[in-house]
């Protein structure tokens, strides 16, 4: 059987493969070529992150286990593009690998799911939130020190399941997540960034392929919206100059607001002790600013909190 004009690689969740849909339905309407129902094959790649879900992602490693596996796919050959959630991928791409273009962007807020619809201050005393991000749970345990914080990994279905059992009293998760899937989780609220400040990329898609492979990269450009590309650039230069390790709560979150940009970044104590802010506006390229911003809540928290020291 004939090889497909392109090859993409992708994780096997439901949102994994929904996103991989937005990109290639992009990708169809960007070349004709593509058209054909067999133009395209979709390949399912397993990764280290989806094999390993008895543990938290930071006792694994944290960085690249969602993308690992699907990097290596490419540098074989045996893939063109890869499709990746962008704050799974590390701030450090292997060598010979460039994003070719990322996606606009959906809503980049966090939502809050319970049983009955209430905000983090409606939860009893002692209530049990389930979640695996270190940056959800420091700024849960910031607002809320007396909730009890556990783990919780799996997919949106998996996580809904838990919250339905009653086995966790809340949960959180990204909105663009749930509008993505079309999914209705139930009683919920949504997080404003003043109270839940996203990670780095949130809500954005990026698609990977090999730097030296011209004809797609072609096509990428086709595709890739700056906007949200200079958005998401600027939140992974201020991730880079943090250097955090896989234990360190880190949040950004780069706008385009009247004219400029607005950019606004966090550093947090794992049990949400302390928490270093900072924020500011260009109206220039945020990218300086971003890291610069980076360097400066680097010089303000702990030397602890990061992977290498000063």
């Amino acid at each position: 059987m004939a090889r497909a004009r392109l090859v993409v690689g992708t994780r096997g969740s439901p949102l994994a493969l929904r996103q991989t849909e937005l990109a290639v339905a992009a990708l169809r309407r960007a070349d004709p070529e593509l058209a054909a129902a067999d133009a395209v094959e979709i390949r399912v790649i397993r990764t280290s992150g989806d094999r390993f879900l008895d543990r938290p992602l930071a006792e694994l490693g944290g960085k690249g286990l969602f993308t690992k596996e699907i990097e290596e796919a490419l540098l074989e050959g045996t893939v063109d593009l890869a499709v990746h959630s962008m704050k799974d991928v590390p701030t450090v791409l292997p060598a010979g690998l460039v994003i070719g273009a990322v996606l606009p962007r959906e809503d980049v807020r966090d939502v809050l799911l319970t049983r009955d619809g209430v905000d983090l201050a409606g939860l009893p005393p002692g209530a049990v939130v389930g979640t695996a991000s270190l940056r959800r749970a420091a700024q849960v345990r910031a607002h809320r020190p007396d909730l009890r914080v556990v783990p919780l990994r799996g997919n949106v279905g998996t996580r809904l399941a838990r919250l339905r059992e009653g086995r966790v009293d809340a949960t959180l998760l990204a909105r663009a997540g749930l509008l993505r899937l079309a999914c209705d989780p139930g009683p919920h609220l949504v997080l404003e960034p003043e109270v839940m400040l996203p990670a780095v990329a949130q809500g954005a898609v990026g698609l990977e392929c090999r730097e030296n492979d011209v004809k797609t990269l072609e096509l990428l450009e086709r595709i890739d919206h700056l906007p949200t590309r200079t958005c998401v650039e600027a939140e992974r230069a201020c991730l880079a100059e943090l250097d955090g390790s896989c234990r360190t709560p880190i949040a950004g979150l780069c706008t385009v607001e009247s004219g400029g940009y607005r950019f606004r970044a966090l550093v947090a104590a794992p049990d949400g002790s302390e928490i270093w802010r900072a924020a500011a506006r260009t109206a220039d390229d945020p990218r300086p600013l971003a890291r610069e911003i980076g360097r400066r809540l680097r010089r303000a928290a702990p030397d602890s909190l990061f992977a290498s020291t000063r």
